[in-house]
């Protein structure tokens, strides 16, 4: 019974580790970075990737010719 609830609390653990890596993606491209960057440095980093992401200002938007 103990290894099943371990195993329901390390796929919680996962399932919220993943879903911090898209709203960093999704925060990162508010700010005029890379999305898919963020998205993988989230995936290694967590909240680390966070903190970072949210004390960078925004990066200036880039001109199409």
């Amino acid at each position: 019974m103990e290894e099943y609830q371990v195993m329901i609390q390390s796929r919680e653990w996962l399932v919220g580790w993943g879903t911090l890596s898209l709203i960093n993606a999704g925060l990162a491209q508010g700010k005029n970075r890379s999305g898919l960057i963020w998205w993988i440095l989230s995936l290694i980093f967590g909240p680390l990737a966070t903190l970072v992401l949210v004390l960078l200002s925004k990066a200036p938007a880039k001109i199409h010719d």
